[in-house]
């Protein structure tokens, strides 16, 4: 063991207690004692899970949990009014109802387009078609008979 001056002993104390004079100072104590107390409580909640005794308590409270809701549902049943699962599952249900309409509404639209597109090329038919028989009873004042020069 050997003895040192008191200048030696200052040098030492100085670096041993530099890093908590910076951790003092600022977001470094700060994260420390974040992290600390996450520790802390990540030990507590694990002895607290590994404890027969807490964990048959929560087992039974989740178990109390489910038999309550059972004994609502059966009470709202006999009142006949619908539980939440019954809520639930009619809004799964509409929600289905909704995308398969929304499906034969993008459908309806396409279709509307194509009829559309059918009807003005019908209409275009149409009206060639008229220009046509107009034309036709031109020709049909003439004779409708092509006339060959006659031969003498």
């Amino acid at each position: 063991m050997s003895l040192c001056t008191r200048d030696e002993a200052q040098v030492r104390g100085a670096i041993a207690f530099a890093p908590m004079a910076e951790d003092i100072s600022g977001d470094g104590l700060r994260e420390r004692l974040t992290r600390q107390g996450e520790d802390a409580l990540g030990r507590i909640a694990q002895d607290l899970l590994e404890n027969p005794l807490i964990n048959g308590a929560i087992a039974r409270a989740f178990e109390a949990r489910e038999k309550a809701a059972q004994a609502q549902e059966v009470a709202l049943g006999a009142l006949n009014l619908p539980s939440a699962s019954d809520i639930e599952r009619l809004t799964r249900r509409v929600r289905s109802l909704s995308q398969r309409l929304e499906g034969i509404e993008d459908g309806v639209d396409r279709l509307d387009e194509r009829l559309a597109a059918l009807q003005a090329s019908l209409d275009g038919v149409a009206k060639e078609l008229a220009a046509l028989r107009k034309a036709a009873p031109a020709k049909r004042s003439s004779g409708g008979k092509t006339t060959a020069p006659r031969s003498t």
